[in-house]
C-alpha cells in the first residue's frame, strides 16, 4: 500500500539573541487534538505549493512575520499521528531571523516566547522532546526521522543524518 500522508511544515522561529522561541499554546480550540500542550507553527501545505513557501505562508498567517533567514532542520514521517490515524510527513525548519512583530495569539492559541531551556519543562507531544533538540543542536546536517503514532501514543522513534 503506498504511503500517502497529509504534507505539512513545522517550524520553530528564534528570538533575535537567540535565547527564546516562539511556541504556540494551544489553548484556544476545544476538541484540538493539540489543546494544551506547546507547539511550533506550521501547518498543511496547499495544492501547487512548494515547502518553503507553504512554510513562510503558515508563519506569516500564524505569527504574522516574515521569515528571512531559514534553514531546513529536518524531516519527520509520523504514520498514524491524525486524530483519525492519518499519516503525516513534515518539513521542520529553524528560523533564525524575521521582520515584523508576532502578536499575542491566534486561532489556535495564545504565542509565548520559551527560554530554550525550559521547552522540556513544557506540556508537549511525548515525540517532540526526543526530536526538538535535534532541531537547535549546532550539527548542520538535517535529520530524517520516523515516529509512528497509534491511539494518540508515540511507538517508536528512529533517525539518521546524511
Amino acid at each position: 500500500m503506498p504511503y500517502t500522508p497529509i504534507l505539512a511544515t513545522l517550524g520553530y522561529i528564534l528570538s533575535p539573541d537567540r535565547a527564546r522561541v516562539l511556541m504556540v499554546h494551544r489553548n484556544a480550540r476545544p476538541g484540538d487534538q493539540h489543546l494544551g500542550k506547546y507547539n511550533g507553527l506550521g501547518g498543511k501545505l496547499d495544492p501547487g505549493e512548494d515547502v518553503v513557501s507553504g512554510f513562510r505562508r503558515e508563519i506569516r498567517e500564524e505569527a504574522g512575520v516574515e521569515c528571512t533567514d531559514l534553514a531546513l532542520r529536518g524531516t519527520l514521517s509520523w504514520p498514524g499521528f491524525g486524530k483519525a490515524g492519518e499519516d503525516w510527513f513534515g518539513f521542520v525548519f529553524l528560523v533564525t531571523a524575521f521582520t515584523g512583530e508576532p502578536p499575542a495569539g491566534n486561532a489556535e492559541g495564545s504565542l509565548e516566547w520559551i527560554e530554550l531551556g525550559r521547552l522540556p519543562d513544557l506540556p508537549l507531544w511525548e515525540g517532540d522532546r526526543l526530536f526538538l533538540p535535534l532541531v537547535f543542536d549546532d550539527d548542520p546536517r538535517a535529520f530524517h526521522g520516523v515516529m509512528p503514532y497509534r491511539d494518540g501514543r508515540m511507538q517508536s522513534w528512529a533517525f539518521q543524518r546524511l
